[in-house]
């Protein structure tokens, strides 16, 4: 089945099956899938994915939790010029992604993972711009909006958005935006019915799919859940998973211990210091004359009445322990590496020693450390790239109309924790295992096409680029053998039957009688002789004539 490839490939004399060694042959599904790859990351690239995964991303190690919402239908303006050079726009659909704070997402509190939520609250805080221009996009009832605009500003602050977000209490007092609440989940047929959605229910009793936004008592826009399948457009990965809440664990959190005992040395070393570091005065009063001013500057005097000289004011040490504090504050930074699983030699930790010394150290050290990563990028692949890819994929087959080349399955398959692997000695396995190929005994049993494709990825190098397949592999080894005989390199295996070059070329026998040759002895016949013995001289001097000649 040739799927979303029948037209391209239409009339084409095809055969289901592997090909024969040197014939073409095509795989429509990885074909398809390819091409679907391209199109999802043409898209995520136009749609500015890169800052907004780096948002999320940053949440979820600051917070414990990213998420990521979408895909859904955005119109995108593509400016185009006709032959007359006048400007001719025109819109189209395109997916679109954005990043969720935590703080705006209220999802079903009894929920483990987003497949569990009953419903989702987005919280938005809008200006009137952004809720009029809510109006114009698909569904939305104008006239609540205008209603919703002349009643004025309704959001309340929650109580930790003046930390968040660094407000002064002159500008949360100064109120000019509103709260739209967006919800997703399932909706009573009834109270479907009552908002307007009649479509689609089937009794009393069962419950629909239902998309609302609603602003103050005002309901903004209520459709059916338009996703097919059914899914609730929110990826929601964790840093580390919690498995009892939807909510994951992030950095801040695992070093939290670590944290308090480290600020309490530095404070303690601060304080030490700010007493090591000045001088403490101890007075005697009875010694001075009474009524002195006790400002210390160059050049002061204090005037003495009694006493031994230089026992009136005398200057008191405080002993310096800020270098015990210190040590402590790095047992603590050492306890909160291993609380968060980020040692300090992935950010560039100076003065390493012992095993770090030496690059192949350096890169062990490096790949016990990139352990922990790797559980942190498993649970990006799990719960946020495969349910995006799969996301995507979906919408393209829902509502992409421009390609028709990209229908069928699709399995998503995240390879980010792949790419975690240090590059350096993958490279370095995939060449050792190469030159195990030169021998021709052990050639057979490895899959050269596949070891040179690897050998291409972890070099950074495209492999659809620069690595041939067999078919193309066949086709370049005859070019280049017909490049070789042409430079005369090699002689042409297909001329068979034919003499070589310089064989059989014009221009008669050497000098002398026919059937005779010119040698030392004179122009007599070519007499005949044995083949020299193992290690007797050939070279040199006249070669010996054969036994009864003089």
């Amino acid at each position: 089945d040739l799927g979303g490839l029948s037209q391209e490939y239409e009339g084409a004399n095809l055969a289901e099956g592997p090909a024969k060694l040197g014939e073409p042959q095509i795989s429509p599904s990885r074909e398809a899938a390819r091409r679907m790859e391209k199109l999802i990351h043409d898209q995520l690239q136009e749609n500015n994915a890169v800052n907004v995964l780096r948002h999320s991303m940053f949440e979820a190690t600051l917070l414990g939790t990213g998420i990521i919402k979408g895909p859904f239908n955005d119109s995108k303006t593509l400016h185009r010029w006709d032959e007359n050079k006048k400007y001719s726009p025109y819109k189209r659909v395109v997916p679109r992604i954005e990043s969720v704070s935590c703080w705006d997402f209220f999802p079903d509190p009894r929920a483990t993972s987003v497949d569990d939520c009953e419903y989702i609250i987005q919280r938005h805080r809008m200006s009137a711009s952004q809720l009029r221009d809510l109006a114009d996009k698909p569904y939305f009832r104008p006239d609540n909006i205008a209603e919703c605009l002349s009643m004025g500003p309704n959001y309340d602050d929650k109580y930790y958005e003046e930390t968040i977000r660094r407000e002064t209490l002159e500008e949360m007092s100064s109120n000019t935006r509103f709260e739209v609440l967006e919800y997703w989940g399932m909706l009573d047929s009834r109270l479907a019915a009552q908002i307007g959605l009649e479509e689609g229910i089937i009794d009393d009793l069962s419950e629909i799919p239902v998309n609302i936004w609603v602003c103050g008592n005002h309901i903004l826009r209520a459709v059916f859940n338009p996703f097919v399948p059914y899914r609730l457009p929110f990826q929601v990965f964790p840093y580390e998973v919690n498995p009892y809440q939807l909510f994951g664990v992030g950095v801040p959190e695992n070093m939290e211990d670590a944290q308090l005992l480290m600020n309490g040395h530095v404070r303690m070393a601060i304080d030490n210091l700010a007493l090591a570091g000045n001088v403490v005065f101890d007075v005697d009063e009875a010694s001075l004359v009474p009524g002195q001013n006790y400002d210390i500057y160059p050049g002061k005097v204090f005037r003495r009445q009694s006493g031994t000289t230089g026992t009136a004011i005398n200057s008191v040490k405080f002993p310096n322990t800020a270098g015990e504090n210190i040590q402590m504050y790095q047992a603590a930074r050492q306890l909160a590496d291993e609380e968060t699983g980020l040692p300090s030699i992935m950010h560039g930790q100076t003065g390493v020693s012992g095993t770090g010394r030496t690059a192949a150290g350096l890169s062990m050290l490096l790949g016990g450390a990139n352990l922990s990563i790797k559980t942190v990028i498993k649970n990006i692949d799990d719960y946020l790239l495969k349910p995006l890819g799969e996301s995507l994929f979906h919408w393209n087959m829902q509502f992409n109309e421009d390609h028709i080349d990209i229908v069928g399955d699709l399995e998503i398959k995240p390879q980010g924790t792949a790419a975690v692997m240090q590059k350096e000695v993958r490279s370095q396995r995939l060449t050792a295992l190469l030159q195990t190929v030169a021998n021709p005994m052990l050639a057979p049993f490895i899959k050269i096409p596949n070891l040179v494709r690897e050998l291409a990825i972890a070099q950074d190098i495209d492999p659809d680029l620069l690595v041939n397949d067999m078919n193309d592999a066949q086709i370049f080894a005859e070019m280049l053998r017909g490049l070789n005989v042409g430079q005369g390199n090699m002689s042409d295996p297909n001329a068979a039957g034919e003499q070589p070059n310089g064989m059989g070329q014009s221009g008669g026998l050497p000098q002398g009688t026919e059937g005779q040759v010119s040698g030392p002895a004179g122009g007599g016949e070519i007499g005949l002789r044995d083949a020299p013995a193992s290690g007797q001289d050939t070279g040199g001097g006249t070669p010996p004539l054969p036994e009864g000649t003089g």
